[in-house]
C-alpha cells in the first residue's frame, strides 16, 4: 500500500497500474458473530463504537466487469449507521442472499462485512470488459451495484430486480484502503475538490438529485416551494442547493439556530427552527397531535406569502410523515426516502386521497441521474457539505456521532490519504468557490 500511496501523493497515478495490488488491506467491518449483540437496547442506546472493527482482510478476487480501487477518502451515510447497529435487520442477511446468486457473489458472502457506501481514489486493476477506466483513473464512486441480466431494469437501472447498494448490501465497501466496484459505479473525480471533499457528496447527492430534480422523483420546476427536513443535514443540504439552483423556493426545516445559519450560507431565506418554535408531532408514541401539523401548516404559509409546499423532501419518515402529507398543496407531492426515525409511517389519509396528493418513494440514483449529480459538483454548481473529517481509526466514533445528529453536512474518513486537503487538480476553479466549499467546516 506504501507504494500505492507513494505514487498518488507523488501525482504519478499512471504508475499506478505497474505496481503490485496488496494481497491484503485495512478495512472498517462488522462481524457476523457480533449481530445480536445489542438485542433488547432501544435504537440509541446501540453504540457503533462497540461493533465497528478496523481489520486487515484479504483483497478480495476481481471479477469481469469489476474494478479495484485504491481509496483516499471515505464518508459515513447513515446506511453504515444502520449496518453498524444490525438495524432494521443485519446485512449479513444481505451478503447471504447476494452470495447465492452467482460463484462470482459468493465472494460477498463471508464472517465480516467492509462496509461504507462512498468513496474517492485511484483505480487500480479493472477486470475483463472494462473499457471506460483504466488503472491510474481518479474516480468517485456511486453506491448502486445491479446486475442488468433482467429486463426489469433496462429503462431505469434502480428497478433491476438484482439491485443493490455497494458497501450496504454487498460487501468490499468504501470504508477501506481498497475497495471493489462495478466500473458502471465509476465517476470522474471532481478536479478541483480534494480527496475527502470528492468522496462526500456520493450517495446523498444522488440520492437527493433523483428525489428532487429526476423525473423519477419530484420533478421539481422553476417556482415550486419544498419544504425540506433537516435542510442542513447530509441529504437536505443537497437538497436545498438543488431548490436554489433549479429556481424553487425551499422552507428549510432545522433543529438549531446554528444549523439556520448553514442554510442562510447556502442562499435559502425560508427557515424554520423546529426546536425553537417547540415542534411535537406525537403526543406520545401512539398518538400524533394534527394541531400541531396545522401549525406548521400555518408557519409555512406566513414565510412563503400564502403558499403550501409543491414538495416536501421526506426522509425523518415516521416522526414528520403525518405532518408532510398534511402540509403539502392540493395536488402536491411527497417524495420519501430514508426514515431515520422509523419506517413505519402513520399518517390521515383524507388529506392525501380528498386533496390529490401523491407519495412518491425514492431510492438512491440510477447511473445516469448518480452521473449528472456528480456533474453539478465537478462544475462548482453545487458543492460538498464537509464538516469535520476523521481518520480511518477513528471510523466508529464518527459513525457514533451521526447516529446522535451531532454533525453538519457530511462527516469524510480518510483511509490512504495522510492529511487533508491533498488531490486538487484544478486549483483555479477551487479558488472561485473557496468559500461555498468550505462553509461547513467546523460546523
Amino acid at each position: 500500500m506504501k507504494q500505492i500511496l507513494d505514487a498518488i501523493l507523488a501525482g504519478d497515478s499512471a504508475a499506478v497500474g505497474a505496481l503490485d495490488v496488496p494481497d491484503h488491506y485495512r478495512g472498517i467491518t462488522v462481524h457476523a458473530d457480533d449481530a445480536d449483540m445489542f438485542e433488547g437496547l432501544e435504537t440509541k442506546e446501540k453504540d457503533p463504537r462497540k461493533s465497528l472493527h478496523l481489520d486487515d482482510v484479504p483483497t478480495p478476487e476481481l471479477g469481469p466487469g469489476e474494478a479495484l480501487v485504491a481509496v483516499m477518502a471515505s464518508a459515513i451515510n447513515y446506511n453504515t449507521v444502520w449496518t453498524s447497529i444490525f438495524e432494521p435487520v443485519s446485512t449479513f442477511s444481505f451478503l447471504k442472499r447476494y452470495g447465492k446468486l452467482s460463484p462470482l457473489t459468493a465472494r460477498h458472502d463471508l464472517p465480516y462485512h467492509v462496509v461504507g457506501s462512498d468513496l474517492a481514489g485511484v483505480v487500480l486493476r479493472t477486470g475483463p470488459g472494462v473499457n471506460a477506466w483504466k488503472p491510474g483513473d481518479e474516480v468517485v464512486a456511486h453506491c448502486l451495484s445491479v446486475e442488468l441480466e433482467s429486463p426489469d431494469g433496462h429503462n431505469d437501472t434502480m428497478m433491476d430486480s438484482e439491485q443493490r447498494i455497494w458497501g450496504f448490501e454487498t460487501n468490499f465497501g468504501g470504508l477501506a484502503e481498497i475497495a471493489l466496484v462495478k466500473s458502471n459505479q465509476l465517476m470522474p473525480k471532481p478536479a478541483h475538490l480534494t480527496w475527502e471533499e470528492a468522496a462526500s457528496p456520493g450517495l446523498v447527492n444522488s440520492t437527493a438529485y433523483r428525489q428532487l430534480v429526476s423525473p423519477n422523483g419530484a420533478n421539481m420546476k422553476q417556482g415550486d416551494v419544498v419544504l425540506i427536513w433537516g435542510a442542513s443535514g447530509g441529504l437536505g443540504s443537497y437538497a436545498t442547493q438543488f431548490a436554489l439552483n433549479g429556481g424553487a423556493i425551499p422552507v428549510c426545516v432545522v433543529s438549531s439556530p446554528e444549523k439556520a445559519e448553514i442554510c442562510r450560507a447556502m442562499g435559502a431565506e425560508l427557515i424554520i427552527d423546529r426546536s425553537a418554535e417547540g415542534y411535537k408531532f406525537w403526543k406520545d408514541p401512539s398518538t400524533q397531535d394534527p394541531k400541531e401539523w396545522k401549525r406548521l401548516g400555518a408557519r409555512i404559509r406566513e414565510l412563503t406569502g400564502g403558499d403550501d409546499p409543491d414538495i416536501v423532501f421526506e426522509h425523518p419518515g415516521r416522526e414528520t410523515f403525518g405532518a408532510s402529507v398534511f402540509v403539502a398543496r392540493k395536488g402536491g407531492v411527497i417524495v420519501t426516502c430514508a426514515s431515520t426515525s422509523g419506517y413505519m409511517h402513520e399518517y390521515d389519509n383524507r388529506y392525501l386521497w380528498m386533496n390529490l396528493k401523491r407519495i412518491v418513494g425514492s431510492h438512491f440514483a440510477n447511473y445516469r441521474e448518480a452521473w449528472e449529480a456528480n456533474r453539478l459538483i465537478a462544475k462548482g454548481m453545487v458543492h460538498p457539505t464537509v464538516s469535520r473529517v476523521y481518520a480511518l481509526e477513528e471510523t466508529a466514533q464518527a459513525a457514533y456521532d451521526v447516529h446522535h445528529n451531532l454533525h453538519q453536512g457530511k462527516v469524510g474518513v480518510l483511509t490512504l490519504a495522510p492529511e487533508e486537503g491533498l488531490g486538487v487538480r484544478d486549483p483555479e476553479l477551487r479558488a472561485k468557490h473557496q468559500d461555498a466549499i468550505n462553509r461547513f467546516r467546523n460546523r
